[in-house]
């Protein structure tokens, strides 16, 4: 079910976005907007404004906006449902109660109860960690150099060595047997009936980014096997889709995430002030963990343990990180294992140092490319520089290939003698072998696609100014539709939103914060809240005519050109329209004099 436009529109109407996001960030007015810093990525001057006349916010610098609802949703990483009940609860607007099937109540109930057993358990696991009986996982914690306000705040616990205290805890909850065996918690054998699954060790509970328990995670006291367990997949855990720590992380001032291993490296990091670190759970990367990260940062560092399997981890990262778009670097722990034993040796600001050096990773490929061959050996050397040219092939982007050419030249020419010249033969060379299409090197652009690319974009930023001006300035509105229609905006998103906004205006009240609702794509809202925020420096009416008419032209001629490529000659209307069309442009180009505009 989804609710009416009413109603989501008398929640957001409810929920002034000054007020709303002034509890997230700090903002000082300016003018008409209100600015602080953006809490989407990092920076120190304030690039983040709030327009209270919009009811709208946008990021000159990383591009993030929308309305009050995509605030919440991109902060709180919420559902349009979430968000808009967060919404409703704070300004007292009781939303009308949705009929489910008994499928989906069902459905509800079993997640419901699976997480509330999931939080009791952890709270059942954080109190034995304080009892004589978790003394020994007590002393483990502490013994690593856990403060108590780090043991509080990821909530870590201890499971005794009897196996049956959390499930007769949990039967005195009034649970089933069935919700428990599903909850991931217990085994379950003829001898023994069902008992837990963790004993014996401190436990580390799993968080989703709305710090939900979702799963656990128990590291055995002793020599035990396996020596970190995790709970299974359930209902409410998969494994491929969650990262330890994201819940504390996503909201990290950083402009990039760092990736480790284990929930001990994530803590620890925590501990010494770098609150952006996550780890996998228990598995390698997946795809799913690759765009998760990708909702919240553009760069991943690499913090694997410095060891063979560190390493092959780091490789196997690499590639599912650059194919859902992410930058990444990888960060050299050595002499030491793992993060933690870095820290505790050289201190946090030798770590911090070390992240700011962290390897390309494309060059950290090459650099594990080398030892595999004898490079003393003209033979070693010769396939050592084949694999780097197969794997510059793997680049799609021929800048890219270009620039990665010439940093491994820069790297090995002066101890082997390589060109730039000899490993472009050599990529070249490769892709005539047949190597697939889309690594092939392609031929550079002529001038006259440069050009036409650069025309292109001139008449997007046309069409984004002309938006941003008759929402900023609703009285130009009326001169506006004198020359121009919704038609008239050729990029599709564009004029679908024109034709809201020009539908807006027949009632009255031009509302792009309305608007937005209409749009549930995360991408869609950030391009839309874009075309309200294009900027243009101009200081004298003289200036304002002169960008009004240029702007006004521009759009006219390149929807004009539009109907000229989509024209069929057999269409003979279409044919009197482009006519008609022509005869007004020129028409404008002549009376551009006359143009006169106000934006007041």
């Amino acid at each position: 079910m989804r609710y009416s436009d009413d109603i989501i529109e008398e929640v957001r109407q409810k929920n002034d976005i000054v007020d709303v996001v002034s509890q997230y960030v700090k903002l000082t007015r300016k003018g008409s907007s209100y600015f602080g810093l953006c809490p989407f990525h990092n920076e120190k001057t304030p690039s983040f404004s709030v327009t209270p006349g919009k009811q709208m916010y946008y990021c000159f610098g990383c591009g993030a906006g929308g309305n009050v609802f995509n605030f919440i949703m991109e902060y709180e990483n919420y559902t349009f449902g979430e968000a808009l009940k967060h919404l409703a609860d704070r300004a007292g607007v009781e939303l009308p109660k949705i009929e489910y099937s008994r499928e989906v109540r069902e459905k509800v109930q079993e997640r419901t109860e699976l997480l509330e057993i999931n939080k009791q358990a952890a709270q059942y696991f954080y109190y034995q960690l304080r009892t004589e009986k978790g003394e020994q996982g007590y002393q483990y914690l502490t013994g690593r150099g856990l403060s108590e306000e780090t043991l509080r705040k990821f909530g870590l616990g201890y499971s005794d060595k009897f196996g049956g205290g959390l499930y007769q805890f949990l039967k005195s909850k009034g649970y089933s047997d069935d919700r428990l065996r599903e909850s991931g918690l217990f085994n379950v054998d003829e001898r023994h009936g069902m008992y837990d699954k963790f004993w014996n060790r401190v436990i580390f509970p799993i968080m989703d980014v709305n710090n939900r328990v979702i799963g656990f995670g128990g590291r055995v006291m002793g020599d035990g096997k396996p020596k970190y367990l995790n709970s299974p997949e359930t209902k409410i855990f998969d494994k491929s889709r969650n990262l330890y720590g994201l819940n504390v992380a996503r909201t990290t001032r950083q402009k990039y995430l760092i990736l480790c291993e284990g929930y001990m490296d994530v803590i620890s990091m925590h501990q010494a002030g770098f609150t952006n670190a996550v780890a996998s759970l228990g598995t390698a990367l997946t795809s799913g963990h690759a765009s998760l990260l990708k909702r919240y940062t553009q760069e991943v560092l690499l913090l694997y343990d410095s060891d063979e399997a560190g390493v092959r981890a780091a490789l196997r990262a690499i590639p599912i990180l650059r194919e859902a778009g992410l930058n990444s670097r990888v960060v050299n722990l050595r002499p030491y294992k793992d993060p933690d034993e870095f820290i505790k040796n050289l201190g946090a600001e030798a770590f911090e140092e070390r992240l700011k050096q962290a390897s390309d990773s494309f060059m950290f490929r090459v650099s594990v490319a080398e030892s595999e061959f004898q490079m003393e050996e003209p033979q070693g050397q010769n396939r050592f520089f084949e694999r780097c040219a197969e794997m510059i092939l793997e680049l799609k982007d021929e800048l890219e290939r270009n620039l990665y050419i010439e940093a491994v030249v820069r790297k090995y020419r002066g101890q082997y003698g390589i060109s730039t010249e000899d490993l472009k033969k050599r990529v070249n060379t490769l892709a005539l072998k047949g190597t697939p299409a889309e690594y092939r090197v392609q031929p550079k652009k002529s001038q006259d696609n440069t050009t036409k690319k650069k025309k292109e974009n001139a008449s997007e930023q046309a069409q984004k100014l002309m938006l941003t001006w008759i929402v900023t300035y609703p009285k130009i509105f009326d001169k506006v539709a004198q020359y121009l229609t919704p038609e008239d905006f050729v990029v599709p998103l564009y004029r679908e939103v024109a034709g809201m906004l020009f539908a807006q205006r027949e009632e009255g009240d031009v509302n792009p914060a309305r608007l937005l609702n209409s749009f549930t794509d995360s991408e869609q809202q950030r391009e839309v809240a874009s075309l309200f925020n294009a900027t243009i420096h101009l200081e004298t009416p003289k200036e304002q005519d002169q960008a009004f008419a240029d702007t006004l032209l521009r759009i006219k001629t390149e929807s004009l050109a539009e109907k000229n490529r989509n024209w069929n000659p057999a269409d003979i209307a279409g044919l009197q329209e482009i006519i008609k069309a022509k005869k007004e442009l020129e028409e404008l180009g002549r009376k551009r004099r006359e143009l006169h505009i106000s934006f007041e």
